[in-house]
């Protein structure tokens, strides 16, 4: 019979040593540092991180800064050297608060002409200072032009019901578009006043009606403002009056949005300024993909209403508010 080969030597048990053939508590470790061990594992992921900059490093924090997150107290300084069990549970290093949101670069110098017309069209200055003999003449001319579509529809456009209609049609149109003869300036005519407020003020569900540019069809909603004042107000009235005449122009929902805010910017200098509109399209209702409940909701942000979350949350929950 072979020889028996020499044991190998018995590998080293992972049963703590003082579990292995001994019920003494000596080789235990003590409930206190299992405690503080805990308690600094569990405070070290949960607790509150440092905001740095993207250059700082960990070594940058000082000792009393990490007693404050850790809430570590007087005499167990020494978990503050306690590694991470696991580098990955090492806490990241948060980046400082910034802006929430940039800055437009459509916003940084807004076009508004104070001595004629604001974000005047090719044509509008001519509309606003004609004599009322070529206003009478621009109102033929459209009207016959209104002439040529209903025989192009295949309409007589001399019955009875017609007869008058390109005339009516063109004078309501002139209407729809009167927002072409309107500036800033004389809408506002010196309505700013002085006050001592520098809270938000808003106003809602102002009625807005515009023609959508790509079809010559309506699109109507309500519109929203607010804005943070800078030592200045404006008449409550002038908000409505800006928003109406922005919107008697041949629009798209988002222009129209951004001219609004921009405008009361402009006039007001205030710390910040929002605008949100919501309406329905008739382009997309009576026509194309016929979407009868949609709504098309746009929103400009400027100043402190872009820059802080929080008072665009502030504006945003008090819109929820009926």
């Amino acid at each position: 019979m072979a020889s028996e080969s020499p044991l190998s030597p018995k590998p080293k048990s992972a049963v703590p040593s003082y579990l292995v053939n001994d019920t003494s508590q000596s080789g235990r470790p003590s409930r206190k540092r299992e405690r503080e061990n805990l308690t600094s594992s569990i405070k070290s992921t949960y607790g509150r991180r440092l905001a740095s900059s993207p250059d700082s490093t960990k070594e940058e924090f000082s000792v009393k800064r990490r007693k404050e997150i850790l809430g570590v107290e007087n005499g167990n300084e020494q978990l503050l050297s306690l590694p991470a069990r696991d580098p990955r549970d090492e806490p990241p290093i948060t980046p400082p608060a910034t802006s929430s949101r940039p800055a437009s670069p459509y916003t940084l110098q807004p076009p508004i002409d104070y001595d004629g017309l604001s974000w005047p069209s090719v044509g509008t200055r001519k509309r606003l200072e004609a004599t009322p003999e070529q206003a009478q003449e621009t109102l033929q001319e459209l009207a016959g032009a209104v002439k040529t579509i209903l025989k192009c529809v295949g309409e007589d456009a001399d019955r009875d019901g017609l007869e008058e209609t390109p005339m009516r049609y063109a004078k309501a149109l002139m209407y729809f578009t009167k927002g072409y003869e309107e500036n800033v300036r004389d809408l506002v005519n010196g309505a700013v006043f002085h006050e001592d407020h520098d809270e938000l003020v808003i106003i809602r569900d102002i009625e807005v009606f515009s023609l959508c540019e790509h079809h010559m069809v309506p699109f109507n909603g309500k519109m929203h403002i607010g804005y943070i004042p800078n030592r200045q107000v404006l008449g409550l009235s002038k908000f409505a009056r800006l928003a109406e005449m922005f919107s008697r122009r041949l629009q798209v929902q988002e222009r129209l949005t951004k001219q609004v805010a921009l405008a009361i910017d402009e006039v007001l200098k205030p710390r910040g300024v929002a605008v949100v509109m919501e309406s329905s399209h008739l382009c997309m209702v009576m026509r194309g993909v016929e979407k009868t409940t949609a709504l098309t909701t746009t929103s400009c942000m400027l100043g402190a209403m872009r820059s802080s979350a929080k008072t665009r949350e502030e504006f945003l929950s008090l819109l929820n508010r009926r």
